[in-house]
């Protein structure tokens, strides 16, 4: 038996993902919405809050995880989630898996409870990730606290980097790979065969849509925030010209 999970922000287009494992053979939960998400969410949206209380605000941007690698799983967070896994955890299909964005918010505990799942993170170029609006874009929706702020689209960024941090601090697990949408987009093929390898599943090939790279370049409102620039460049995204124009925190 193989278990799949996707990690990534909203609007990282990790429904192509979720997608592309259910047509390729993997039972992906039921019931779920278009965006392929397993439903109903509110005992992970409720996960996310109880191991929230462990993570420590330093102030600015920053966080410290670190207990969260050490400390006993909360068992309540273990509850949570194998009651919103329950369906998935039930079924007697060989290859399994789920996608919520939210199960990135709880990433380690995750890992720590289910080490032996094929962990495939998503990322996308944050410019376009923050253009719409997601549950996750209000961190203190899920009891983590950062800077307040009036500006939506520097929430939702923060929430991108809080994510990142997140994951980057989580020691990584035996299965794990990274993909960029823009590279499922336009080099389908190529990166189809980089998840086959990863999986060993031969992955079916979906329609995708070009125009989903690069919207911000159409977008007339501020979609980039300097305390983004060291991960974007991280992962091969142009940074702009004039990338100070946006205050940093």
């Amino acid at each position: 038996m193989k278990m799949f999970t996707v990690i990534g922000r909203g609007h990282s287009g990790t429904r192509a993902m979720s997608h592309t494992l259910a047509a390729s053979g993997v039972y992906m939960g039921e019931p779920q919405n278009v965006s392929g998400d397993l439903l109903p969410p509110e005992d992970m949206y409720e996960a996310c809050r109880v191991m929230a209380k462990y993570v420590e605000y330093r102030g600015g941007l920053e966080w410290n995880f670190n207990r969260l690698h050490t400390m006993p799983i909360d068992p309540a967070f273990t509850k949570l989630i194998e009651s919103y896994l329950s369906d998935v955890l039930s079924n007697s299909s060989e290859l399994r898996g789920w996608k919520i964005p939210e199960t990135t918010l709880v990433y380690p505990w995750i890992v720590r409870m289910f080490p032996e799942i094929h962990y495939i993170f998503w990322v996308r170029n944050p410019r376009d990730c923050i253009l719409r609006k997601h549950k996750t874009d209000d961190l203190r929706d899920f009891d983590i606290t950062y800077p307040n702020t009036d500006d939506e689209r520097k929430r939702r960024a923060i929430s991108w980097k809080y994510q990142y941090d997140l994951v980057r601090a989580t020691p990584l697990p035996k299965h794990h790979t990274t993909i960029r949408l823009e590279d499922y987009v336009l080099k389908q093929d190529e990166t189809l065969a980089q998840l086959t390898e990863f999986t060993g599943v031969d992955m079916a090939k979906l329609p995708v849509k070009p125009e989903a790279v690069g919207r911000y370049h159409t977008d007339d409102g501020v979609n980039y925030y300097d305390f983004l620039e060291p991960i974007m460049r991280e992962y091969g995204y142009d940074v702009p010209a004039d990338s100070h124009s946006q205050e940093r925190a």
